[in-house]
């Protein structure tokens, strides 16, 4: 009896988080109590001495545990944590920490979610939006684009300028638009979901470079010279970051500028002589002006006695002496600018530092604040609005595609296709505005802006590849009939770039999360790498007992979670999901819990574990799209038209999840500590979270092929035409004729059903080929009525035409290939003013 009393005390209290001294006081009862009802057993006595020291380190006078406990685990710690270079110590001063920090907390508060102001859009931008966004949709013709021009035609980049595009984010006092993170999510993924390539070239200049550096770091002089320039499309910017051997490893890179003096406008200045050669950068073969990231150096000491600066970002306008750009890369055949750019010794005044002067060597944190921004924009919305144009387009073509006398779309493997479609980009959709609606909040989502890029281009990759499943033959002919064929191709640059999503995976997520996410990780850090002992062991000793506690109730909390599915959490009723965030809160417990034992063991070999920090990295991910989910769900008031969807979503993500976290404690990397985390993180194994059944299977697949209001919102946000010679028109033209005349149709399957088999391969031939005849057949024989011929004529030819492919005569191919040739010479012209 008293083992058990002491246990349930011990429990309670770390389960509640009640305070040392009470758990101290009611920790010697519980002990006084038990020890004299079992008449002093060992056990008790031993389980008893255990936990009352626990809570007595809690309230032992400071001094004494200061000396005696506090400055040995000091020592002992420094040597279990993660050292950091000096690239990855600004990391962690770089962004903010949000939602994210909660999961890793292991006790989310559900409200924080629920009630954080979410994603919107002003007027104003929904105005753009529906005006010259939708005006330049219309102008892009991605076939032509990407096989006759090998650019966007001029009248598209002069509207583009003229309209204000490459100055979303600008404010308006500096000439731009003034708009938000969330608008400039929305007009990119709209742009995407016509044109990749225009995508792209509006995305830039409104991210990193060099537009937001300026905005965030620039001098008054910089920005009143440059950002209205910018605004208006004089000036055209791009950033070099990437070098050959410098790619996600920022901190190498090789490029440099050396302080000296030089000729300026005609006049001697202290400046730098920069040598740099960069690839992949966007926009740099008509860029006006170069934002460089390079390493300085002050050999001569013309600054101080430090020859080492670091990294600075600078400007370099394109028709400086010795600037070299104009060669162009084809990234996968989508033709947005994109090239090298190199020079050596080429002169820059101070002034052309970002920030001037004072920001020498401090380019490391400037890049990191903003490309946490947009990476949590440009590659998630070309992601988002390349799995809603494919569930558009799919799902259409689905239901007018027929096999067999009936819509491919009633065939259970084609909806095993379309399910994953429609789930997973309304989770790309829902993470997406969770994330834009920080960033709108002020927030810097660091860690958030990883797990975004990383599983966004992820999501993409399985929707592209499904809706190419979906439409066979018809997808894998090129021309410009085909409605798939530049999403598919234009995959791998959004998983490559801004970093790879390998690296993204097993280094950043958990790598920079773990610490930058840990309630009282960073601290200790801070502690360890002081050099006064006396104020590291105050400092230590103020954090380290209070992540002990953290790591205990986290650890109780996994354990009683999973032996009870979640029942003691409070959660939220509305939705009436608590089962599923009963299964998140456990999750979260156990990810925590996981967290600490990963850095107090495996401590700073976890860059070495990459294997290990890509499985955690995974289980982030997953509470963080479920609960995106969930928060999109809360604003749109919880239609239950979307309760499939979002099922289906949460069921997935729990699954997943799961799957993450028990290949991680199976691998874990010390051997003894696997069954001990699976006790408390599957205390009745990994059962019971199997993912969506079939029964939900089939009714999401049908949510992008069913006419509802849940199909238009998974496509929200997407540029629609039902134009008869458009790529994506044709498709929706059918779908809607399609649509009209089911009924028509339905009894012209039924009419040819019960015709005998002679008059049967008369009428299939008709089917394929003379569709009047067909038609007149059927007025002839009262099955359809006479005011229903023009119109079942009408969707019979756009039905048939939907199958059609492209084909290319010699001479086609020949004239292709002269555009293509004639073009290549064009890619040297001088910068685009």
């Amino acid at each position: 009896m008293s083992v058990l009393l002491l246990l349930i005390s011990a429990l309670v209290l770390i389960y509640f988080s009640i305070g040392g001294k009470t758990a101290a006081a009611v920790m010697a009862v519980a002990t006084l109590v038990g020890v004299i009802q079992d008449d002093w057993h060992l056990a008790s006595v031993l389980i008893g001495g255990v936990l009352l020291a626990l809570a007595l380190v809690l309230v032992i006078p400071g001094d004494l545990r200061l000396d005696k406990l506090s400055r040995p685990l000091l020592g002992w710690v420094r040597s279990r944590l993660p050292t950091l270079s000096d690239t990855e110590s600004e990391a962690l001063k770089s962004g903010s920490v949000d939602w994210d920090g909660e999961l890793f907390s292991g006790q989310p508060e559900w409200n924080k979610l629920l009630d954080a102001q979410p994603a919107y859009l002003t007027s104003e931008e929904q105005a753009f939006i529906d005006g010259p966004v939708e005006k330049l949709c219309a102008m892009l013709d991605d076939w032509k684009i990407t096989h006759e021009h090998y650019d966007l035609p001029e009248k598209v980049w002069k509207f583009m300028k003229d309209k204000g595009f490459f100055g979303l984010v600008i404010p308006k006092d500096e000439g731009g638009l003034g708009f938000s993170n969330t608008a400039h999510s929305e007009i990119v993924m709209k742009i995407s979901t016509r044109s990749v390539s225009a995508a792209v070239t509006v995305m830039v200049p409104n991210s990193l470079g060099p537009g937001e550096l300026l905005m965030h770091y620039g001098t008054d002089e910089q920005k009143h010279h440059y950002l209205p320039r910018l605004a208006k499309g004089e000036e055209i910017p791009c950033f070099a970051l990437t070098s050959p051997v410098a790619g996600s490893d920022a901190g190498a890179i090789p490029d440099k500028g050396i302080v000296c003096k030089g000729q300026w406008n005609g006049e001697e200045v202290l400046g730098l002589k920069v040598t740099w050669n960069k690839r992949y950068i966007t926009l740099a073969p008509v860029a006006t002006l170069i934002g460089l990231a390079i390493k300085v150096y002050d050999p001569d000491k013309l600054l101080g006695e430090n020859d080492d600066i670091g990294v600075t970002c600078v400007l370099v306008p394109r028709d400086t002496d010795g600037v070299n750009a104009g060669t162009r890369h084809l990234p996968m055949n989508t033709v947005f600018m994109n090239g090298p750019t190199w020079g050596t010794e080429v002169f820059i005044p101070m002034e052309q530092v970002i920030g001037g002067q004072d920001m020498l060597g401090k380019g490391w944190t400037m890049l990191l604040e903003c490309l946490s921004i947009g990476r949590s924009i440009s590659l998630p919305a070309l992601g988002t609005g390349a799995g809603k144009v494919a569930c558009l387009a799919t799902g259409a073509y689905a239901y007018t595609r027929e096999q067999f006398g009936r819509s491919i779309s009633q065939f259970e493997g084609v909806q095993e296709a379309l399910e994953p479609m429609a789930g997973y980009t309304y989770m790309m959709d829902a993470a997406r505005l969770l994330t834009s609606g920080m960033l709108d909040r002020g927030v810097r989502p660091s860690v958030p802006s990883a797990v975004l890029k990383y599983r966004n281009t992820d999501l993409m990759r399985e929707v592209i590849n499904h809706a190419m499943d979906v439409a066979a033959g018809r997808a894998v002919i090129t021309g410009p009939r085909n409605f798939l064929a530049r999403a598919y191709q234009a995959v791998p640059i959004g998983i490559t770039v801004e970093g790879a999503n390998i690296l993204t995976r097993s280094l950043m997520i958990f790598g920079q999360g773990a610490i930058r996410c840990h309630p009282f990780i960073v601290e200790e850090i801070e502690a360890a790498g002081m050099t006064d002992e006396d104020k590291a062991a105050k400092k230590f000793d103020g954090i380290f007992y209070r992540h002990l506690a953290h790591t205990t109730r986290n650890a109780l909390r996994s354990l009683v979670l999973g032996l009870t599915r979640g029942l003691p959490e409070p959660v939220p009723a509305e939705g009436n999901i608590k089962p599923c965030y009963r299964q998140l809160a456990r999750f979260s417990a156990a990810f925590a819990l996981m967290t600490d034992v990963t850095l107090l063991t495996v401590g700073g070999g976890l860059k070495a574990r990459q294997r290990l920090s890509g499985r955690m990295a995974d289980c982030l991910t997953h509470l963080y799209y479920a609960t995106a989910v969930i928060k999109q769900w809360h604003e749109e008031g919880y239609p239950d038209d979307q309760r499939p969807l979002v099922e289906w979503c949460l069921h997935t993500c729990l699954r997943d999840l799961q799957s993450s976290m028990r290949d991680a404690i199976i691998n874990f990397p010390v051997p003894a500590l696997r069954w001990p985390l699976r006790l408390l993180v599957f205390p009745l194994g990994a059962t019971g979270l199997n993912g969506p059944d079939d029964t939900l299977g089939s009714k999401v697949a049908r949510t992008i092929v069913d006419d509802t209001p849940v199909r238009h919102r998974i496509a929200r946000g997407t540029y629609v035409n039902e134009s008869p010679d458009d790529p994506l028109g044709r498709v929706l033209n059918a779908y809607r004729l399609a649509h009209e005349t089911a009924g028509m149709r339905d009894r012209l399957h039924q009419a040819i059903r019960n015709r005998d088999e002679d008059e049967l391969d008369g009428i299939a031939l008709l089917m394929g080929h003379q569709r009047k005849e067909l038609v007149d057949w059927a007025c002839a024989q009262g099955i359809v009525k006479a005011d229903e011929c023009d119109k079942l004529e009408e969707a019979l030819t756009a039905l048939y035409d939907v199958l059609r492919v492209d084909a290319f005569d010699s001479e086609g191919l020949k004239a292709l290939s002269r555009c293509a040739k004639g073009k290549r010479k064009v890619v040297e012209r001088p910068a685009r003013k």
